[in-house]
């Protein structure tokens, strides 16, 4: 199976740690990576391999359950999901204190076991989701400029993260006169004071009074770039990214126009590049 998790059977009773070795077999959605005697070999299991969840006895002699847990906070470790398997009742407060998924008692029942497991897939899950969403977020916030928790905020309720129905062309009003500039046609945008000038494939230039800001979110950032507070580029026009001798870099767009690409969004115009 593609998403399996990678499982630490962790418990000093040689008969329970093949007990539940048989048990988890059941489950398609588990990998067992290792099978620790105590606290010891399991710290230094986890710390190797990297599990995605743990089965942890809580008594066990030397290092118990929780010491385990303990010296994995101080070596940094990044925890795996922790079900808790013990004969002891006493210890469930405290397994929910360092969030454990769960809390099964020994003798291990099947139906309880099957009852953490999908509670553990849940998790898994939905943590997953929850990551996806995130670097999905970033990558679409790097692409148009915008605040990546709002993209989230979107995303969580599955609303569109990027607008399909952007306009074919852009109309400008100069002297009387209205004219549809086709979006297509635009090679590149500069701005000159609360003006844009809009510079297109067949050498002419229109002036557009507009800010930066909204015409950037009336474009299409599949097509176009911003590469400077000042300078929009269609992506199909650039050529070449340049890097100058003083360390600032630069586009060279298939017209010959040369645009200067500002530090703050260079990564933006990266991402043209690698796609």
């Amino acid at each position: 199976m593609k998403n399996m998790l990678k499982v630490v059977v962790v418990d000093d009773e040689p008969l329970a740690r093949k007990g539940m070795l048989m048990r988890l077999a059941a489950f398609p959605e588990l990998h067992i990576v290792a099978e620790c005697s105590n606290g010891a070999e399991a710290i230094e299991a986890i710390c190797d391999l990297q599990p995605d969840v743990v089965f942890l006895d809580v008594e066990m002699p030397v290092l118990d359950g929780f010491a385990v847990l303990k010296q994995l906070q101080q070596k940094q470790i990044s925890l795996p999901y922790i079900i808790f398997v013990t004969a002891f009742d006493q210890y469930a407060l405290n397994a929910f204190d360092v969030n454990a998924v769960d809390y099964v008692l020994k003798p291990v029942e099947n139906e309880r076991l099957k009852a953490a497991v999908e509670k553990l897939l849940k998790v898994s899950l939905a943590r997953d989701d929850h990551k996806h969403k995130g670097q999905l977020a970033e990558a679409v916030a790097k692409l148009t400029g915008e605040d990546a928790d709002h993209i989230l905020q979107r995303l969580d309720q599955e609303e569109p993260v990027m607008n399909d129905r952007y306009p074919e062309a852009i109309s400008i009003k100069d002297s009387g006169e209205i004219t549809r500039v086709p979006v297509a046609n635009i090679d590149w945008v500069d701005a000159a004071g609360d003006y844009m000038c809009i510079h297109t494939k067949d050498g002419q230039t229109h002036i557009l009074r507009r800010t930066m800001k909204e015409l950037e979110h009336e474009l299409d950032p599949r097509q176009f770039v911003r590469v400077h507070r000042s300078a929009i580029v269609n992506v199909n026009t650039i050529a070449k990214l340049q890097m100058l001798a003083n360390g600032e870099h630069q586009l060279m767009l298939t017209n010959g126009q040369a645009v200067k690409v500002s530090r703050s969004y260079k990564d933006r115009v990266k991402t043209v590049f690698s796609s």
